[in-house]
């Protein structure tokens, strides 16, 4: 006489069926995808501080001399300034800072263009640098709190914008590559050595 079949997965209350989360949190390749995305997105926050701090206190200080914000001394003390720090074309010159400020740093805040941002603030930083260099290391008279915003900007340009930018709405921007990075900071490099060396007495 044949014993009574159980039916499918049979209730045992001391052995219930594992269930799907269950299953899902004992396979390795499940656990290594979740820490690769945890990983990702600390990486896509941080990287986002970092942008929103440089990026914004950039276009703060472009707006001080676009818009005369912040008790900025507008174009004319700009331009006061490049000529006392012997820049030829110092109104050409302020323009220039004014502009390459402003908007790079606001394309580094929102992650748009970002190598093109970063090598605008590293070539504006560099060429602050070199002006207070006399001034020693430490603030407010050194280079400490340029060097801080310089670093800023290799760091993204290095690193790429995250997945939290505006270049991810860019197909060619999308995805970040280290060589783009690399090219983004020698382009800041050669545009400040050239300002220094060609528009500089």
């Amino acid at each position: 006489m044949s014993s009574p079949s159980l039916p499918p997965h049979s209730a045992d209350p001391q052995f219930p069926p594992p269930s799907a989360s269950t299953r899902t949190q004992a396979n390795p390749a499940h656990r290594h995808a979740s820490a690769a995305q945890d990983q990702q997105l600390a990486l896509d926050s941080g990287v986002l501080v970092v942008r929103l701090a440089v990026g914004l206190i950039m276009a703060a200080h472009g707006s001080q001399k676009l818009f005369r914000w912040f008790d900025g001394s507008g174009l004319s003390g700009t331009t006061d300034f490049f000529a006392s720090e012997g820049y030829k074309a110092a109104r050409a010159m302020a323009w220039i800072a004014a502009l390459t400020e402003t908007f790079c740093g606001l394309g580094l805040a929102v992650g748009l263009f970002t190598p093109l941002a970063a090598a605008g603030v590293l070539g504006v930083m560099l060429n602050a640098i070199a002006v207070t260099w006399d001034g020693g290391f430490f603030a407010p008279e050194g280079i400490e709190y340029q060097l801080v915003l310089l670093s800023g900007a290799v760091a993204v340009a290095l690193t790429g914008p995250g997945r939290l930018a505006a270049d991810q709405l860019l197909p060619g921007l999308r995805d970040h590559r280290f060589p783009r990075g690399v090219a983004a900071v020698a382009l800041g490099v050669v545009s400040a050595v050239f300002v220094l060396v060609v528009l500089r007495d």
